[in-house]
């Protein structure tokens, strides 16, 4: 799913009152536009439709099959007995947050959060957990060719997804219960956050 900014600006050659007149939003002189400020990608993986679901992400993605080695039995394609004593009996999808990639310039607000937080929020109805495995998707970066720079980063976006409630399991691979009362509590902060973000972006275009 693509994520858009959209913007409302006022194009006073639009305006049919006096220049200057037009400042309510409502008004055709205002125009909305929208821009592509990233996207993100989930997957809902359904572990009781017949196929060995370990399986069936082993053959869609190198990402994917590394959060079904970390949860799924190899064998019947469920939760292994570990993973399924750390879970509540609520739902039995497994929801896997694959990519939040924001455009650089977007990036460094915490904006990913924010926004994850409303897909899962959103998503999870069904889910027994939410999945990641927190990495860099776009290397196009030059500087985190850097060893040191990239854990760094690495480590940041983790703390991100911490902050949603997402735990380290293994090997990388975090898991959030779809019962998990942080999500809800952090979201009220995150959409407050949300708004202070868009009111200091609309300052500076003021």
């Amino acid at each position: 799913m693509e994520i858009l900014h959209r913007r409302r600006e006022r194009d006073g050659s639009r305006c049919p009152a006096v220049p200057g007149a037009c400042n309510a939003d409502d008004w055709p002189a205002h125009t909305v536009s929208d821009s592509t400020a990233g996207s993100m990608t989930f997957f809902r993986v359904h572990l009781d439709r017949g196929r060995n679901a370990h399986a069936a992400m082993e053959e869609a993605s190198e990402d994917l099959y590394e959060i079904a080695q970390a949860l799924l039995d190899p064998a019947t394609g469920y939760h292994t007995n570990e993973v399924g004593e750390l879970l509540e009996c609520s739902g039995s999808a497994l929801l896997v947050m694959d990519r939040v990639t924001l455009r650089e310039e977007w990036r460094g607000r915490g904006l990913g959060e924010i926004l994850a937080s409303e897909a899962i929020f959103r998503l999870t109805p069904g889910c027994r957990a939410v999945a990641c495995a927190p990495g860099v998707s776009d290397l196009s970066t030059d500087r985190l060719r850097n060893k040191a720079e990239w854990d760094h980063v690495t480590a940041k976006i983790a703390r991100g997804w911490e902050q949603l409630g997402f735990l380290p399991y293994r090997d990388n691979v975090f898991v959030l219960s779809s019962t998990s009362l942080v999500l809800e509590e952090q979201r009220g902060q995150l959409r407050q956050r949300l708004v202070e973000l868009g009111a200091a972006s609309a300052a500076t275009r003021a």
